[in-house]
């Protein structure tokens, strides 16, 4: 069965990125000038996904409303001529993609969200994207799990060498073989490891792709000590009964879930940026030369 649909979480309360995410979605904190959420449907639609349910909460409403149209901004720019805004702004309500929101009215942990969309998703394969990875590669994340489930039909995880010492920070897989290369087989998972309780360096990042069996075990899945429902537990109750394959990503991931990485994210696309990253290239290199001259 194709894969067309995509979820994204988005009711998290964002307490890394506090005070910023006080009163404003982290999803829609924007790196140089692009909310950080837009990037993953951007991602999505190059991947082929044609439906996306978005999961809010309590103060995302502005994550709906990007989405929208803004008559009143789009006949100024009209009317000033400023066809270029005009034609950005009007890109973010053409996306290409039908979007679909539903609240989470507790934040009762990744697992919980997932488990809203069931009636969303049906009886079909999907793909969970997490606000927080942004992603570069030639084929794009999500595709390259899509991919992979055309030939498996199983879900299949994304998952990232990290530094060891960091692993505490993530879910983190005991892979049992290579079926092909950056494929795994995978003998169980585990949340947030200590350094010396990981199997692995291979960590769990922001893209899933799950059959919907996820569901069921999703709800045998009874809360953490925080009242969360951990979907790293129920992915490994699911490899119990069913394959559950993991996918070794190579290329670029921003983590915007921190306040370091979301510096540096910026920083990063900054550069990347057609009118900005001459004028950031100079100043990054001057102020360079002015720390070298503290020392």
């Amino acid at each position: 069965m194709k894969v067309r649909k995509a979820i994204i979480p988005a009711a998290g309360l964002g307490t890394r990125l506090l005070p910023a995410t006080k009163a404003m979605a982290k999803e829609m904190l924007p790196i140089v000038d692009v909310p950080t959420i837009q990037f993953l449907v951007e991602e999505a639609k190059a991947a082929g996904i044609e439906d996306m349910l978005i999961i809010t909460g309590k103060g995302k409403r502005p994550i709906e409303d990007h989405f929208d149209s803004v008559p009143e901004l789009e006949m100024v720019l009209k009317n000033r001529h400023k066809d270029k805004l005009l034609k950005l702004v009007e890109s973010t309500t053409n996306m290409g993609i039908r979007l679909f929101f539903i609240r989470q009215s507790y934040p009762k942990g990744l697992g919980d969200a997932v488990s809203l969309a069931k009636d969303f998703v049906a009886n079909e394969p999907f793909v969970v994207m997490l606000g927080d990875d942004i992603t570069q590669a030639k084929v794009p994340l999500t595709k390259q799990l899509m991919n992979d489930y055309e030939e498996t039909h199983a879900s299949t995880l994304a998952v990232m060498k990290v530094p060891h010492e960091e692993v505490s920070k993530y879910g983190v897989i005991k892979p049992s073989s290579e079926t092909k290369p950056g494929l795994f087989n995978v003998e169980s998972f585990v949340e947030k490891p200590t350094p010396q309780q990981a199997p692995s360096d291979l960590a769990i990042i922001g893209r899933y792709l799950f059959t919907p069996e996820i569901f069921d075990s999703l709800a045998t899945q009874k809360p953490d000590a925080g009242g969360e429902i951990q979907l790293t537990d129920a992915i490994d109750h699911m490899n119990k009964t069913q394959r559950v394959f993991a996918r070794q990503f190579t290329g670029k991931r921003y983590d915007t879930g921190n306040k370091f990485g979301y510096l540096t994210t910026n920083i990063e696309f900054g550069l990347q940026h057609p009118e900005l990253r001459d004028e950031l290239r100079d100043y990054i290199i001057n102020l360079g030369h002015q720390l070298e001259g503290k020392k």
